[in-house]
């Protein structure tokens, strides 16, 4: 049975020079081009026919659009392309998670063996299902601070150990080996390999994330993945993976190397890497550098304390050269001239003053003297004091018999009055 026997159906006819069962044995086979334009001859009767699908990738090349559809209900694609002719007459705004509907014809190239669909026609349907799911996730994430630049962890300038989620053997994980080691050789790294596509990416990167996590010698972690389109990197933006990230202790670092379209990852990580090889030169730094600014700022120091040095002993010259320090003897003998005049001075001031409180004190002294009543008893005068000590000034204060206490001029002695004496007496 040739392929047309099994693909056309009852009354439909091969094309004449297709390839027929006797053309074809293992000693005789037929060629691999008459094959190809038999395929090509057959396809080519199929018709025009229109389809539903969400773009999943779009790469412009010479004016000319090389895409995929993927089904709306399962994961079924198709490879399409779209001329420049035809590409002139579309909207202009289609790209990667548009909603379209197209029409489109089978198209088979002889040359390469590789079947697509030409697009005649292409209209929006609206946002693709899983843009827009992302979309709402997005924002839902972004409502509840997931995503605010305040939350995010600054990766240790030079960690003393790497955590690495990749695909094993990837060329993601080469990348970021090879440019950290040739920024820093003595990097050290912590490989734990996940799938970076499929049903198996989220589980996977979870579980890696939680043993890195949990390891206290790991230091920042990077999520890598060489890019691809929004189809095989919708692992990266599982609710599940975001939150766990926003919830880690580690400083994360997406490396996942899709600009146009990037997933939700790229967004509650602590730093985005546009590439692994980004990550890589922004989590390690350069000793190359750094050898570098350590030597300008060496430099700059000495420059600096030489520049001071010089200045200081500018300084002290120019003071040493004054007349004031180059000869200080004459101030000194002009200031211990004045420090004895002072002295001088005061030692004068002082007598004066000395002299007049001495005769001041004398003229008191002798005053005193004058007024006290001691010098009255002296005089051969005596003060009468009756009991209590009260001095006797009236006669007849002092009745017969009266005690009394007679101070003279050396001691007193006592007395009993006889009374006031009359003036005949």
């Amino acid at each position: 049975m040739t392929v047309f026997e099994a693909a056309t159906g009852p009354g439909e006819t091969p094309p004449a020079d297709a390839v027929a069962p006797r053309d074809s044995t293992a000693d005789a086979p037929t060629s691999i081009a008459r094959l190809n334009a038999t395929i090509r001859d057959f396809v080519a009767r199929w018709n025009t026919v229109w389809v539903e699908g969400e773009i999943t990738s779009w790469n412009v090349r010479a004016g000319n659009v090389f895409a995929r559809l993927k089904d709306t209900r399962s994961d079924a694609q198709i490879s399409i392309r779209i001329w420049s002719s035809v590409r002139a007459r579309i909207p202009n705004d289609l790209g990667v998670g548009d909603h379209v509907v197209a029409a489109v014809k089978s198209d088979y190239f002889v040359k390469s063996g590789d079947f697509s669909f030409a697009v005649s026609a292409m209209k929006h349907v609206g946002l693709g299902d899983q843009l827009e799911r992302l979309e709402k996730l997005r924002l839902q994430l972004r409502q509840e601070g997931l995503f605010d630049p305040s939350r995010k962890k600054r990766p240790p300038f030079l960690p003393h150990v790497i955590g690495l989620i990749t695909g094993e053997r990837s060329d993601a994980e080469k990348d970021v080996h090879r440019n950290a080691e040739l920024r820093w050789p003595q990097v050290r790294f912590r490989t734990e390999y996940a799938a970076v596509q499929g049903d198996r990416c989220v589980p996977e990167t979870l579980a890696a994330l939680a043993r890195l996590d949990a390891d206290p010698e790991v230091d920042v972690i990077i999520i890598a993945r060489g890019g691809g389109d929004p189809q095989t990197l919708l692992g990266f933006s599982d609710e599940r993976l975001i939150r766990a990230v926003a919830a880690a202790s580690t400083p994360i670092v997406s490396a996942i190397g899709h600009e146009n379209d990037h997933p939700l990852l790229d967004d509650v990580a602590d730093l985005r890497a546009s590439t692994p090889t980004d990550a890589a030169k922004r989590v390690v730094p350069d000793v190359g550098e750094q050898r570098a600014i350590v030597a300008q700022l060496r430099s700059r120091a000495t420059m600096r304390l030489t520049q001071r040095v010089s200045h200081d002993i500018a300084q002290l010259e120019q003071l040493r050269s004054r007349p004031v320090l180059r000869s200080p003897d004459p101030i000194i003998e002009t200031r211990a001239q004045e420090l004895w005049l002072l002295l001088s001075r005061g030692r004068d001031t002082v007598s004066r003053q000395l002299d007049s409180a001495w005769r001041r004190t004398s003229e008191l002294r002798a005053s005193l003297r004058a007024l006290s009543p001691a010098a009255t008893l002296a005089r051969g005068y005596a003060i009468a004091h009756l009991e209590g000590g009260v001095i006797l000034r009236d006669a007849t204060e002092a009745p017969a018999g009266t005690a009394l206490t007679i101070t003279v001029d050396r001691g007193s002695l006592a007395a009993v009055s006889d009374g006031e004496i009359s003036e005949e007496r």
